[in-house]
């Protein structure tokens, strides 16, 4: 009864209540099968066979097995891919070269300098006194 080519109906699983075809034999509980379903190794006790045999060859092309069903009159609904988007490209901070950063760090550190020092000679420091709360006495 299970034989290459036999149309089935996958009773068990994701693709259940759909139609199949058997494409290969791998032992006596598995066999690999293509049709409304996916493409895979599936126990004979989740199969139900069907009276109807389509010549076909062992471990055919899906690309087969679509002409085989069309001919039969069952529709087989074809995997589409998504669409990639082109993801946007990051815009990068463009770098110095680091000898030009250290002569304009030694510059800005030199000016930096010269001005602490002139704000230091004009005001003076101012001193904070700390001023005591009244302690409440009961």
């Amino acid at each position: 009864m299970i034989e290459v080519g036999r149309l089935c109906v996958k009773l068990a699983g994701r693709d259940s209540r759909s139609k199949c075809v058997i494409l290969d034999i791998i032992d006596n509980n598995y066999v690999l099968i293509d049709g409304q379903t996916r493409r895979k190794k599936c126990n004979i006790k989740h199969l139900e066979p069907l009276d109807k045999v389509i010549k076909i060859k062992k471990k055919a092309p899906h690309a087969n097995v679509v002409k085989e069903f069309k001919k039969l009159k069952i529709e087989v609904k074809e995997k589409t891919s998504k669409k990639q988007n082109e993801k946007p490209k990051k815009v990068r901070k463009s770098k110095t070269p680091k000898h030009v950063k250290k002569v304009e760090e030694k510059k800005e550190t030199k000016k930096e300098t010269e001005e602490k020092t002139e704000k230091k000679e004009e005001k003076p420091k101012e001193v904070k006194k700390a001023s005591k709360k009244p302690v409440k006495k009961k």
